[in-house]
């Protein structure tokens, strides 16, 4: 990852009187909402014996002001431009030039052949286009059915603000042969068939055992979360990395707590739908459906919803929620929560005591309840940018369906792709996968009719969103502040019930509902473990230039945000 404007690494103590986020803002904003808004002449400072200026005039005459406003947005750009190297190459796998076919790469939507291989003509037009960077040239990439692809221009777009899209750059990718794929499309696999397991019994549930002993045996290969010995264990199987995500229930506390959007109460229970043997089903289980789905058809069936609405509580659940969810509605839920909680904010907002303006004045339109809630929106459009850059303009990687589908075809149909063998191994043996995927059939059951959406899988969307919005919430509160009253739902995901066990803090779970979103995906099937754990840091990225750029535009006598990041350390911006 591209080292990003430098930051102060130190701790910061906590003070000794903080206010709660809902007193200091929950009450301005009631008084802002029900008050009258006065506009009055300024005056000039220090020339108390001139007559007030007309504020159109003021504004219209001072200079001064103009070019500090420049001088300013110049300093934030210059700084960007300084921070990205003249000599930046973005990494790749290499698979589009090992495979003239085409095999190891993002196609859906384009026209494919019977094997589900895509059309030379049509990868070469997308390629024509990203060479040019001409939008005439996208729009001439051939589609093989009804759907469209899903923004391949949005990467070109340029920012006002942050990091520039194309200055942040991820790892490659692991490579069409590799064993880490295998692994991957392992950890996909097992995913789909613990869909229905509530996470409360995966230590007990024998299809979790065997996940995790199979995920075990590919070593270092496997990247996920494993105990002292090097072990996979059922209580760490679809977790993340950061700090906070082996700690406590699998999904965070925010999908929990009381959530009010001013006067409505926030339900946090969910339309979900079926599971497997009670109405519902997984969807593009044959080769026909799949291959017509890759060709950009409209899937032929729906979803079976769920009658009953459910707190989250197992994969198919959380799947939905990221199915249809606007992208940062997660982190402003938890803004939401933290703030009717009355939780506190970090240590160097300017308005906590002792800083100077906690005295007389609260924060607002800077440093108060909207600032957050807007930024939470702000950050994740560049977030966007910047991984849509990746995904089209660099790594055009394919989905795990694909991937499985070509792994199908080694097993049963004759073809022979270049996969590696341990997944093949783990397909074929009665004690790994092959206990429990359909003998016959190695398709990636999808939770979602039309399986992945029409652009590529690395990075993530859902990912680098995460990673910016919780970024942003993690400078804003006292990650330090424990969750009041924890609780976990109950196997029906209808009752909550009190959760017992090591303490839940602010900044572990907001780690956490950032890493459930992320892996959500991965559960659904759409996307890979490598895109969730490198697309939480390129949100990370984007949210500290952001936070960088602010704050040199600010009166207050600000000394910066700390957090935590995902890989555990700390930074003052």
């Amino acid at each position: 990852m591209k080292n990003h404007p430098s930051t102060v690494v130190r701790e910061l103590d906590d003070p000794t009187d903080r206010r709660g986020f809902l007193g200091k803002l929950g009450k301005v904003a009631l008084l802002g909402a029900a008050g009258t808004i006065v506009t009055q002449p300024l005056s000039v400072t220090g020339q108390t014996d001139e007559p007030a200026l007309d504020v159109s005039e003021n504004h219209s005459n001072n200079n001064g002001r103009a070019r500090e406003a420049l001088r300013i947005r110049r300093k934030a750009a210059e700084d960007q431009y300084d921070a990205t190297s003249s000599h930046l190459q973005h990494p790749t796998n290499g698979d589009e030039q090992q495979y003239s076919n085409r095999i190891g790469n993002y196609s859906k939507g384009m026209p494919h052949d019977g094997n589900g291989e895509v059309s030379p003509a049509a990868y070469s037009a997308l390629l024509e286009a990203v060479r040019t960077g001409d939008s005439e040239d996208y729009d001439a990439i051939p589609l093989g059915g009804a759907r469209r692809f899903t923004s391949p221009q949005a990467g070109l777009a340029f920012d006002m603000e942050g990091g520039d899209s194309h200055s942040f750059v991820q790892l490659a990718p692991p490579k069409f042969n590799s064993r880490e794929i295998a692994a991957e499309i392992a950890e996909n696999y097992w995913a789909a068939l613990l869909r229905d397991v509530p996470f409360t019994d995966y230590s007990s549930n024998p299809i979790a055992i065997t996940a995790a002993a199979d995920l075990t045996q590919f070593g270092t290969a496997f990247k996920g979360p494993k105990d002292a010995n090097g072990n996979v264990t059922p209580a760490l199987l679809l977790r993340g990395h950061t700090p906070g995500d082996r700690v406590g229930p699998w999904l965070s506390q925010f999908w929990y707590m009381p959530c009010f959007f001013g006067a409505n109460e926030v339900n946090q229970r969910i339309r979900t739908v079926l599971g497997v043997g009670n109405g519902g089903q997984d969807y593009m289980t044959d080769f026909s459906t799949w291959l017509n789905i890759q060709r950009g058809a409209q899937p032929a069936t729906g979803l079976n919803y769920d009658p009953v609405r459910r707190y989250m509580r197992n994969g198919r659940d959380i799947g939905e929620w990221v199915h249809i969810d606007v992208l940062f509605q997660g982190y402003f839920q938890a803004f939401l929560c933290l703030a009717g909680s009355g939780a506190p904010l970090d240590p160097g907002n300017p308005y906590i005591s002792p800083n100077p303006s906690s005295v007389n004045q609260d924060g607002f339109a800077t440093f108060g309840g909207p600032h957050l809630a807007t930024i939470l929106c702000e950050v994740s459009t560049r977030a966007l940018h910047a991984v849509w850059y990746q995904k089209w303009q660099v790594h055009r990687r394919l989905r795990p369906e694909v991937f499985a589908a070509r792994v199908h075809q080694t097993l049963n149909t004759g073809r022979s792709y270049p996969v590696h063998a341990d997944i093949l191994t783990s397909i074929s043996n009665s004690t790994r996968l092959g206990r429990y995927l359909t003998p016959g059939n190695a398709l990636l059951p999808m939770a979602f009719p039309e399986g992945s959406p029409t652009h590529p899988a690395y990075g993530a969307g859902h990912a680098t969103v995460a990673g910016a919005c919780a970024t942003i919430l993690k400078a804003w509160f006292n990650e330090s502040y424990l969750i009041a009253n924890p609780v976990v739902p109950d196997f029906s995901g209808t009752t909550l019930l009190p959760y017992s066990g090591p303490a839940l803090s602010i900044g572990g779970e907001l780690n956490k509902i950032a890493s459930n979103v992320a892996i959500g995906r991965n559960i659904a099937g759409v996307h890979w473990r490598s895109d969730a754990t490198e697309s939480l840091k390129l949100g990370e990225a984007v949210a500290l230039s952001i936070l960088k750029d602010q704050k040199a535009t600010y009166n207050e006598a600000f000394r910066g945000f700390s957090l935590t990041k995902f890989d555990g350390t700390t930074v003052t911006i």
